[in-house]
């Protein structure tokens, strides 16, 4: 084995084990911020608060799988929220895990699952919402971006 080989498989699983810890505190903040009502779930409502209140805005997740690979609309969609957040330095990472997703945010009032391909974290302006989830992964961020990975993808830890 070569020293090329060697270094490659470490930082293989060093960049393994930090998806899988993103992942974790991912799900940490979104329970959290579940808990604090301070989620916005679904693309409309996600475009609507940040054209009303584009400082609030803490995180963002957009989420898709292969069902919704092909929807063009919504990727025009996610191109223009992508945007947003680097205009507005709110940090965004992609889940392919959306009926994961759409567990952890839960069902809308009907009982019908809601439309959980944009994820806003909000926290209010006068009194900002810290959370060390929200933290790690303004780090795991930072970190992706370092390496050319502008919105990283995040895998959820399995139930």
């Amino acid at each position: 084995m070569t020293l090329e080989e060697i270094c490659g498989q470490e930082n293989t699983m060093a960049t393994a084990d930090r998806v899988q810890s993103a992942g974790a505190a991912l799900e940490e903040l979104l329970l959290a911020a579940k808990k604090q009502d301070y989620l916005t779930v679904g693309v409309y409502e996600s475009a609507k608060v940040m054209n009303v209140d584009p400082d609030s805005v803490a995180f963002c997740v957009l989420a898709t799988d292969e069902e919704y690979e092909c929807d063009i609309a919504l990727q025009i969609h996610f191109t223009l929220i992508q945007a947003f957040c680097f205009d507005n330095d709110i940090n965004v990472v992609r889940v392919n895990d959306i009926e994961r997703l759409a567990d952890l945010v839960g069902a809308d009032e009907t009982g019908d699952s809601k439309d959980a391909h944009c994820i806003l974290v909000t926290s209010p302006s006068a009194n900002p919402w810290k959370d060390p989830s929200l933290d790690k992964l303004g780090l795991f961020c930072e970190e992706s971006r370092n390496a050319y990975d502008w919105v990283p993808t995040i895998t959820l830890p399995e139930r």
